[in-house]
């Protein structure tokens, strides 16, 4: 596993921001996009839609990976 997270960018609305995520997380997000046939930012973009107010958008898309992954296990 990755120590650190790394700034990635994505776009939201039309502005660029970044996110801050360990490669592992980076990775998944990523396959989940190309599986679901959509863009990275497309993806971000539904995510930050569907978070709550208080958080953050890299936690968000952590809590989206680790809930899809939960629901392909066996």
């Amino acid at each position: 596993m990755s120590a650190r997270p790394v700034k990635h960018s994505v776009t939201l609305k039309g502005h660029r921001t970044s996110v801050s995520l360990e490669a592992e997380f980076w990775e998944v997000f990523q396959k989940l996009a190309r599986d679901r046939g959509q863009s990275l930012n497309d993806l971000a973009a539904e995510v930050d839609a569907s978070r709550a107010g208080d958080l953050g958008l890299a936690s968000a898309i952590r809590v989206f990976v680790l809930e899809a992954v939960m629901a392909r296990a066996p």
